[in-house]
């Protein structure tokens, strides 16, 4: 099948020449590209979130797989859902799937089910998307989108993900999909924001679910957040780099209710 685009128009511009104008807008010059295991890039509209977002796309040395993890923001679909077969429509092209690595992760959790619908209309992986191809058409990837569950659940699916990759054989890189601390106070955003970042840089999956339940953090993705943290350490992660934090504020002027974005690195 092919899924076409949800959020063109909206979270993006929706045809190739505008949209094209929108990422170089947000790129980093002048700045070294580095291997990376994976990221954490934020998936909220581009004029809020495309700041964070392209700085981290701007330091990662591309590969033509990705694995892309969003968490379901639609309530539709199966918990913990991967698709192995189609491609993903975009205004710069077609993204085809790449199935033999899709298969090896459903193959090898016992979590996941394969599922389209609940990757029909959600934004969080879609959003990733043009950023990638505006370097790399050619790209392939496996789109993951996981609900609310335990983290034993995430944690499984990290494992199923590093396993298949080093079967597979292929250089990929994983990208979570996440943005930070949702409607609150840009200071009280910030401040908690700073603790799950911690977390995160410290490569610390268990730390990570503590701290979001216990200083209810809002953070949409810290589930794909979890598994890209456990495939990371499997595939050799020693640190990760804070790349880009801010919150959109910087871009409505409103600091009374924000979201955070975050940027991170892990290498």
């Amino acid at each position: 099948m092919i899924r076409d685009p949800a959020v063109a128009g909206s979270f993006y511009p929706a045809t190739a020449s505008r949209l094209e104008v929108e990422i170089r807008r947000h790129l980093e010059e002048g700045v070294t590209r580095e291997e990376v295991i994976g990221a954490v890039c934020p998936h909220a509209g581009y004029i809020y979130s495309g700041p964070v977002a392209g700085a981290v796309i701007s330091r990662i040395k591309l590969r033509d797989v990705f694995v892309i993890l969003g968490p379901n923001h639609t309530g539709r679909g199966v918990p913990f859902s991967i698709m192995t077969e189609g491609s993903w429509l975009t205004p710069l092209g077609k993204v085809k799937i790449n199935s033999e690595l899709a298969a090896e992760i459903l193959a090898s959790s016992s979590f996941l089910r394969e599922d389209t619908e609940a990757h029909l209309y959600e934004h969080s992986i879609e959003v990733q998307l043009p950023f990638l191809q505006y370097f790399k058409p050619d790209l392939t990837f496996v789109p993951l989108v996981l609900s609310v569950g335990p983290g034993e659940v995430y944690k499984e699916i990290g494992l199923a993900m590093a396993r298949a990759i080093k079967r597979v054989g292929k250089q990929v890189v994983i990208i979570a999909s996440s943005d930070m601390t949702h409607y609150e106070p840009h200071e009280t955003a910030k401040r908690k924001d700073s603790q799950a970042i911690e977390a995160i840089l410290s490569l610390n999956e268990d730390e990570l679910l503590r701290r979001v339940e216990e200083l209810h953090i809002t953070m949409c993705g810290y589930a794909p957040t979890v598994a890209l943290i456990v495939a990371a350490k499997q595939l050799g992660a020693r640190e990760a780099e804070l790349v880009k934090y801010q919150t959109s504020a910087e871009t409505s002027g409103d600091y009374s209710s924000v979201v955070g974005y975050a940027g991170i690195i892990i290498k």
